[in-house]
């Protein structure tokens, strides 16, 4: 069973710093496509943030955070993060780990996303 664990959200001021984590486990790059970050805020529609590539690594933004945010994961622990530098207040949010299965692409378009993890909660203070 594919399984996400997303953790490292918190309270940070406009224009810090903040990387979340995503322990995956349950999968193996023949059965999912892609590793995505989301975020949804309160009365909003959730929002795609990135997607890296499970074959390559290669990564996909949003681009309300290109330049700002970066994703990578550590095959070795299994591991996906997101480095969130120049936080603003509409960063705030709950970020969602998810996994797309084989036969999608690398897109952070949540219905290609068949697993997700629990959110962690980001609060940028302006």
């Amino acid at each position: 069973e594919v399984q996400l664990q997303a953790s490292g959200g918190g309270l940070v001021q406009a224009g810090g710093s903040l990387r979340l984590s995503c322990v995956v486990s349950g999968f193996t790059f023949d059965d999912i496509a892609a590793l995505g970050w989301f975020r949804q805020a309160p009365g909003k529609e959730r929002e795609g943030v990135s997607c890296i590539s499970s074959s390559d690594g290669s990564t996909y933004y949003a681009g309300s955070v290109k330049g700002r945010f970066t994703a990578s994961r550590d095959n070795a622990k299994n591991t996906l993060y997101l480095q969130m530098n120049s936080l603003k207040p509409e960063d705030t949010a709950g970020y969602y780990c998810a996994a797309a299965p084989s036969g999608y692409g690398c897109y952070p378009i949540s219905p290609i996303y068949a697993y997700w993890g629990q959110g962690t909660q980001v609060t940028v203070s302006s």
